[in-house]
């Protein structure tokens, strides 16, 4: 009876368990998010979704990630799980202030930080799903940042605020995780 009892328990755990494991649908590495099948408000997997995600802090710590990058991908993961499909989900992230750091190529990070960039390999995972990047042009220039300086796949813009503006008045939704 001992082991009847403990058997389903121990198979009731795992169920248990697998059903708050988090999921990566389509940024694998990174913003791992929950399943929430009996949710009431979901997203509309038919919209077309335009996200504009603002960034202006650094980690805090050089050797750990950007926990705002973190965020872009989790926001990505979210709309996924929830049923949008990548076609539909189109995310420009615009880096300013203390956040560039978060995108300095591998040697320019060690070289101010002497660690290797965190950030890496999620500014990569992101990009391949056609997440684009820009870096506020008047951040670089005050900084005296050359553009060889930053990940490639990032692109300077003017400046953070007019690329905000800009994308915002082509109907893209601002999140700032701040």
């Amino acid at each position: 009876m001992k082991k009847i009892f403990f058997s389903v328990l121990l198979t009731l755990a795992v169920v248990c368990a697998q059903a708050q494991a988090k999921v990566n649908p389509v940024i694998k590495e990174f913003g791992a998010v929950y399943e929430v099948p009996n949710a009431q408000e979901k997203p509309d997997s038919k919209m077309d979704y335009k996200i504009l995600v603002d960034i202006t802090d650094a980690a805090d710590k050089p050797d750990t990630i950007n926990v705002y990058l973190e965020a872009a991908a989790t926001l990505y993961n979210l709309h996924a799980v929830g049923g949008v499909l990548p076609e539909n989900i189109h995310m420009v992230v615009v880096f300013h202030k203390m956040a560039t750091y978060s995108i300095f190529s591998n040697e320019k990070y060690q070289q101010k930080f002497k660690v290797d960039n965190p950030n890496l390999p999620m500014l990569k995972a992101l990009s391949d799903a056609g997440v684009k990047f820009f870096v506020c042009g008047q951040t670089m220039i005050k900084a005296k940042i050359p553009e060889s300086s930053i990940a490639p796949e990032v692109k300077v813009a003017t400046s953070a605020l007019t690329t905000l503006t800009t994308y915002q008045l082509k109907g893209y939704a601002m999140i700032n995780f701040k």
